[in-house]
């Protein structure tokens, strides 16, 4: 039987998860003292990447990818509803060179093998996840109230999540396909690395990023 995809991706990523979580940025946010161009530094980087991968997803017209998109994984107006917010406080750092990079492999990977965007789905769309655990770091460090600033780290969503994978397990089931989605999903965490490297300069040191699996 062949092992699903989602399986593949938790265990092929593991190491990924475990070096991001000692950059200088993940522990400052975790104490508390992360600056909060920091914080809305990511957001901006992160709207870089979600633009290029949600229009990509939306348009691509491959039979496994338009199994799994869904709208209700848009993200994109959350991040800009948070921008907006803090861009009226005079906060408005311009993301930095990675974010294009990643959007730009977004978009070539778009035209070659479009099937390997659901690798990148699957880490931006499981880092909602990790960010509900942060919600309440992110929420007393910068004394946000009634959702401003965080409708994008609010947005994790469990039952979202599973519905996801299923869907991901579904379309997915051919092992040399499978191959090239974690080998996607690697790529995509590399991207991610070098964007908390950029926002970790005066923090510490980020860690090695692993080797990949």
């Amino acid at each position: 039987m062949t092992d699903q995809l989602s399986g593949r991706l938790r265990n092929g990523t593991r190491a990924w998860h475990q070096a991001l979580e000692t950059t200088g940025f993940a522990t400052a946010m975790l104490a508390g003292t992360l600056p909060l161009d920091c914080y809305v530094g990511q957001l901006a980087a992160y709207r870089v990447v979600l633009e290029a991968l949600e229009g990509e997803l939306t348009r691509v017209t491959c039979p496994a990818v338009a199994s799994v998109w869904s709208p209700d994984l848009v993200k994109l107006p959350l991040i800009e509803r948070d921008l907006h917010h803090f861009v009226a406080l005079g906060t408005a750092p311009r993301p930095g060179p990675s974010a294009e990079e990643f959007a730009r492999e977004i978009r070539r990977t778009a035209a070659t093998e479009p099937r390997e965007l659901l690798g990148f789905l699957y880490v931006l769309e499981g880092s909602t996840l990790g960010a509900m655990f942060l919600l309440r770091y992110v929420t007393e460090a910068y004394r946000l109230t009634d959702g401003n600033g965080t409708s994008y780290y609010g947005s994790g969503d469990r039952t979202r999540w599973a519905a996801f994978t299923e869907r991901l397990d579904r379309a997915l089931g051919e092992p040399a396909v499978q191959d090239r989605v974690l080998a996607a999903a690697d790529r995509a965490y590399r991207h991610v690395a070098l964007i908390s490297g950029e926002l970790s300069v005066g923090l510490g040191s980020p860690s090695p990023a692993p080797e990949p699996v």
